[in-house]
């Protein structure tokens, strides 16, 4: 089987429950649960096999219910799924209590399994052999240090690109020693500040400071402000139009990573990519689901009609 993306990372159970009226804390609040499967690496692939790609999906997993429920949603969603089972542990799973206005009130991530996801599970004959096949491979920072830092090792000496996406401050500074490998590192502001120790004036200045901590490229996303994107030789950057109406923002960082991804692998130029990196936030922006199971090739087209120019710097 031909696999254009290898996609290795998270994929758990988020929950988050919205609270109705005004929080009263140490009280019983009127609200709405809300269930879905997320994942910084199984939102991206999800949306990458909805746009065409052949993605093939490997993840931590427990043999409970939970895990079922990934099964069947990497299922619907086209994905070459091969998890990496644990018959006795729970699946990982993040629960978030949000206020009306969707601030968060307190989250509690479950995510010792992924720590079980060791170093030394890069050397099973299944997953060497996906690496083998897959023409790039997409990480998130759910998974530990060590084994981030041989996947990117094992990756460079393949001839593999290795993108990646931050997950959170507290877990981007995971790929502290593969960034040197790493093609393209997808983040917000307060990730990339997390990565390069400091944060410039001006969101322009971003590369030249995540280019001195050895990235070789990335992009760092930042709301509604401008978005700012690099490789080794360019700066290309956008200010996102405002949107009429934002359903959830769970999600978008990881439509960004799939939809630029998307267009560099199809050959574009790096202002086209974040042109499409933007398309594809909008998109989950506008959807109450972490990814937007309409999502197709001809829906992205349409949203691109929308996105203003990038412009290069550099």
């Amino acid at each position: 089987m031909t696999i254009e993306i290898l996609a290795i990372g998270g994929a758990h159970i988020d929950r988050r429950g919205r609270i109705f009226a005004e929080t009263k804390p140490g009280a019983s609040n009127p609200g709405q649960w809300f269930e879905e499967v997320g994942g910084g690496v199984f939102n991206a692939a999800c949306n990458l096999s909805r746009l065409g790609r052949s993605v093939r999906l490997i993840a931590p997993r427990g043999g409970d219910a939970a895990g079922q429920m990934v099964a069947d949603a990497a299922e619907r969603a086209g994905l070459d799924d091969q998890p990496v089972m644990f018959l006795d542990r729970a699946t990982p799973s993040y629960t978030a209590i949000l206020e009306r206005d969707g601030n968060l009130v307190i989250a509690l991530a479950d995510m010792a399994l992924y720590d079980a996801f060791s170093a030394r599970r890069m050397r099973a004959r299944s997953l060497r052999d996906s690496l083998t096949e897959a023409d790039h491979v997409l990480a998130d920072a759910n998974l530990p240090a060590d084994t981030l830092t041989v996947l990117a090792a094992t990756c460079h000496a393949a001839g593999k690109g290795l993108s990646a996406i931050a997950i959170s401050p507290a877990k981007v500074v995971k790929f502290a020693r593969a960034l040197p490998l790493l093609t393209h590192l997808f983040m917000n502001g307060a990730e990339a500040e997390a990565i390069a120790g400091q944060r410039p004036e001006r969101p322009e200045d971003w590369p030249d400071l995540l280019r001195a901590n050895g990235l070789r490229g990335g992009s760092v996303t930042s709301g509604s402000g401008l978005t700012v994107v690099f490789d080794e030789s360019s700066v290309a950057v956008i200010e996102p139009k405002p949107l009429e109406q934002i359903a959830d923002v769970t999600g978008a960082g990881d439509a960004f990573a799939a939809g630029f991804l998307h267009a560099r692998l199809s050959g574009a130029k790096l202002d086209e990519a974040l042109r499409h990196g933007t398309a594809s936030a909008a998109i989950t922006l506008a959807c109450p689901n972490a990814t937007d199971e309409n999502l197709s090739p001809e829906k992205l087209a349409r949203q691109m009609a929308l996105v203003a120019p990038a412009r290069f710097l550099s």
